[in-house]
């Protein structure tokens, strides 16, 4: 499936033609076919195992793909990585500072690998402490500092050179709601000043309602490409919401109504119910029922419908994927 153009009047800073990878029998790209515009948010979702990984580590110049081509600012990942990568801006959903380092000290070294020219790496490495509010942890060893403290160093790193493209896979896995809201509101604001492109993987879908695109990958291809607005209105559903007061009124919803889903919060979600379901819960549950609503589309709902709702195991798209070195970024064999 095509995966769409860019907005209208935005020229592509990635394009992606026939990109296909497999792994032995398993098809983790089946010809993608995708283009990121300048200056945009662009967000791709999926299960595990749904092919994010590997395209990711393609566009980082990681991987090479069987099939296709991938260019980042019109240089060919596969024939030209080291002028793809001086375009690129990478975080890692794995940690990959270095512990022994100051955060100064893994700033510098980053840009030296990329050849930031000594005036302008000590600017910019001051800007990006400021900007991810580390001033004053710049002297502090990277292993002193919280998941977030650590997560913000990081971003400030992929911009001490002139990438065009930021790359963030699960920026903000693991981290508090405070830690996400301040990370976001970073990118935000640099996206702003420099007109970057960035291109992120999220397990969190509401992160992703301010995105200008939403992908929705699975199996190896491109489920859905559009605006948040334009998914919900295509694929988005609405449910209703129950509390049951007592087990006795919770079973018995689950028995009457096949499609039900129980939440470990107690809570009962019937997927495209409609207002003549509410009725006939409340009719038949009444007082055993605290609280019934209806919600309208979401982008989860969207996800569920294109992905199913069936729990993936984790497992690694591709076995002996080499990780990148902690100070390069490098792939180690």
């Amino acid at each position: 499936m095509v995966g769409g153009d860019v907005s209208e009047g935005t020229a592509p800073v990635v394009e992606i033609a026939g990109l296909g990878k497999r792994y032995g029998r398993t098809l983790a790209l089946d010809g993608i076919d995708l283009s990121i515009g300048r200056n945009e948010v662009f967000a791709l979702l999926g299960p595990n195992g749904a092919g994010k990984t590997t395209l990711i580590h393609i566009l980082c110049t990681l991987l090479k793909p069987d099939t296709g081509t991938a260019r980042i600012a019109g240089f060919d990942v596969s024939r030209q990585p080291l002028k793809a990568r001086r375009q690129l801006g990478v975080v890692f959903q794995e940690p990959s500072l270095d512990s022994r380092l100051t955060v100064q000290e893994n700033l510098n070294f980053h840009g030296l690998v990329h050849r930031v020219p000594f005036r302008l790496r000590r600017r910019r490495i001051t800007e990006m402490l400021e900007l991810v509010e580390l001033t004053e942890w710049r002297h502090a060893l990277v292993r002193t500092l919280s998941a977030g403290m650590k997560r913000r160093v990081e971003i400030a790193r992929a911009l001490i050179h002139d990438a065009a493209v930021v790359i963030l896979d699960e920026p903000t896995v693991g981290l508090d709601a405070q830690s996400r809201e301040r990370i976001w509101a970073y990118l935000g604001k640099l996206r702003r000043e420099r007109e970057l492109t960035l291109i992120v993987t999220t397990h969190y879908i509401d992160e992703v309602d301010s995105c200008d695109r939403v992908c929705i990958v699975d199996h190896g291809k491109i489920l859905a490409l559009d605006t948040p607005e334009a998914l919900r209105a295509r694929y988005g559903v609405e449910q209703v919401r129950i509390t049951p007061r007592d087990l006795a009124t919770r079973t018995g919803i689950m028995e009457q109504n096949p499609n039900a889903i129980a939440e470990a919060s107690g809570d009962i979600v019937l997927p495209g119910a409609t207002h003549g379901v509410v009725d006939r819960l409340l009719g038949g549950f009444g007082t055993g029922i605290s609280n019934i609503s209806i919600e309208r589309p979401s982008l989860e709902s969207v996800f569920l419908t294109l992905t199913g709702r069936e729990i993936r195991d984790q497992a690694a798209e591709r076995p002996t994927l080499a990780r990148p070195n902690a100070r390069t970024g490098e792939p180690v064999n």
